[in-house]
């Protein structure tokens, strides 16, 4: 296949392309640095570069990470536009191709459904909660929506916390925990879905080979943990203490408006997947864990 990755150096999409490399041909959209061709792997900075009439598939990856900083308004506008802006252009250029791609998969986030309870979340849930979270990824699945025809299949990725060795969430997390600084955060209630680097690279190569699937699709493992239950196994996995808890005022007081995502979660369920027939790897957080040199 003919396949077009925006976001292709980051962590799933880097990932995707070690998978795929020799048996697709892969165009990434790379506009921050500069990078070399290398067999089926190429490097654009523009969409133009590509012809859509040529393209079988997009994964749409792109967009500034949500945690890096405080939510200012200048930041939160960055994170917007980040996603916005281009799965626009993509649905657009998508729209006007007289041959366009039989797929795209666009990333989206469980922070989707807003703040929820303890209760099962799974893609048909419509309880969500407004806030930013649900503000960023409604109007990013939105735009994705409007590439969909009777031509072009779209699928949109909620995605829980990715966890890989030396980036992503973990790599916040693991300094304070390797010292013992480590804890629960706010009540330690809410609940934190996630999903190996593994898995998720599997799920999106089966959302490309299995043409049932298609809208929103929850990429999560099936097992989600409350916050202390994660707090527990990640000490134990580095081998220390976790005796030092962040209050909620505190997350409030260091992250402001940002620690919503800290202090609030979601109990997400892979239905769709799971119903399709898709194997987990690591459906349990322990040996997801256990897995990844830390």
């Amino acid at each position: 296949m003919n396949i077009l990755i925006t976001g292709g150096t980051g962590l799933i999409g880097s990932a995707l392309t070690q998978l795929w490399q020799t048996e697709h041909s892969i165009w990434i959209l790379s506009r921050a640095e500069r990078h070399t061709d290398s067999g089926n792997v190429k490097y654009i900075n523009a969409l133009q570069q590509v012809n859509f009439n040529e393209l079988d598939a997009i994964i749409n990856l792109a967009g500034e990470p949500i945690a890096n900083k405080r939510w200012s308004t200048r930041q939160k506008s960055r994170i917007c536009q980040s996603r916005w802006q281009l799965t626009e252009e993509l649905s657009q250029l998508i729209r006007l191709s007289d041959s366009p791609p039989k797929l795209l998969i666009s990333g989206s986030a469980i922070g989707y459904y807003g703040r929820q309870d303890s209760q099962e979340i799974t893609e048909d849930y419509q309880a969500f909660f407004p806030e930013f979270s649900h503000d960023i990824c409604a109007r990013w699945e939105n735009l994705a929506m409007q590439a969909s025809s009777a031509n072009t299949r779209v699928c949109l990725l909620r995605t829980g916390i990715v966890l890989a060795e030396n980036a992503g969430a973990l790599k916040k997390m693991l300094p304070p925990f390797k010292l013992g600084l480590g804890g629960v955060i706010g009540s330690g209630e809410q609940y934190m879905s996630w999903i190996h680097l593994e898995d998720m690279v599997a799920l999106i190569d089966f959302v490309l080979k299995h043409e049932s699937l298609q809208g929103p699709v929850n990429a999560v493992a099936p097992k989600a943990v409350t916050n202390k239950t994660f707090t527990q196994e990640l000490a134990k996995r580095v081998n220390r203490p976790a005796l030092l808890p962040m209050p909620g005022f505190m997350a409030r007081l260091l992250f402001g408006e940002m620690s919503d995502i800290l202090l609030y979660g979601q109990r997400v369920v892979p239905k769709k997947l799971q119903d399709a027939g898709f194997h987990f790897r690591y459906p349990q957080l322990g040996p997801a864990l256990a897995s990844l040199s830390l």
